[in-house]
């Protein structure tokens, strides 16, 4: 006799992905994920609820974005949650090299416009003017200008030397008066742009940068800092493990209640985690 087959949907679900491990370090809430696919997709949500919280609260938002290889995942998935009214957003940037135009394949200004300002029309967006005719007036304008309003949201991340924007261990002051100043950049960082693609040789990379200033990047009401990949692994380790010190400017946020670190395993890779009595659930 015929077999009558019975067609099953069988619906296969894509694994949940693991919680993070949370620890923390003196002030510091730090949060390690398996993949950086999964800190990404977290440290968007993080942000989006900020950011609704704070625009239902008062209506507005100042916000502080990085530019940088670590950052380009995390606003791309920010932006595709959608949700946020951009248009009661004003939006600062970090840092900007001196001396080149806001149409330099390198400019900040440039990578800001095209990631993020096309595309969600923000209320306002404060830019650096990296090529102005006198650097140090334009350093004024732009500390009057973060000075109006109290910065809800810093988003960054950690350079190859320890450094938060352009604040290199040669010149980053813990109490510096400055809100916005020019800095002479460390060979290392000045390399580091080679190597992720910004600049064809060390040569062509500018030698001297506006930036935020640590303690204008502590005064957010809340920092979100990205570390992921392996290059990353032995300054985390001197961030979190070493002393809080110039030397190392990142390990000024294990002073800083309202911050949060976010790593991957490889960046990971060489600090001792916590037991996991220790640690916190989200």
């Amino acid at each position: 006799m015929p077999v009558c087959v019975i067609p099953i949907n069988i619906k296969v679900m894509s694994p949940s992905p693991t919680p993070p491990k949370i620890f923390q370090v003196d002030a510091l809430s730090v949060r390690l994920y398996n993949q950086q696919a999964e800190m990404v997709r977290d440290v968007a949500r993080l942000a989006q609820n900020y950011l609704l919280h704070k625009i239902s609260q008062q209506g507005t938002a100042a916000v502080i974005l990085a530019t940088g290889n670590s950052q380009i995942q995390f606003l791309e998935a920010l932006i595709a949650l959608g949700s946020v009214d951009w248009s009661k957003i004003t939006l600062f940037h970090l840092d900007e090299y001196l001396g080149i135009d806001a149409n330099h394949p390198a400019s900040f200004r440039r990578y800001m416009r095209e990631r993020v300002e096309k595309r969600v029309q923000p209320k306002q967006f404060q830019y650096i003017a990296g090529d102005a005719m006198q650097p140090l007036a334009e350093c004024a304008r732009y500390a009057k200008l973060l000075q109006a309003q109290p910065i809800d949201l810093c988003c960054l991340g950690i350079g190859d030397n320890g450094h938060l924007a352009f604040n290199e261990p040669s010149v980053a002051d813990f109490k510096d008066p400055h809100s916005v100043k020019l800095v002479k950049l460390d060979k290392a960082t000045r390399q580091q742009q080679v190597n992720q693609g910004h600049f064809p040789t060390i040569d062509a990379v500018p030698q001297y940068a506006f930036t935020l200033t640590i303690p204008m990047i502590c005064a957010a009401k809340k920092i979100l800092c990205l570390a992921p990949e392996k290059r990353k692994a032995s300054v985390v380790k001197e961030v979190l493990q070493g002393a809080i010190s110039t030397s190392y400017p990142a390990s000024i946020l294990r002073t800083q209640a309202q911050a949060m670190l976010f790593l991957d395993t490889d960046s990971a890779s060489l600090l001792a985690i916590p037991h996991p009595s220790k640690l916190k659930n989200d």
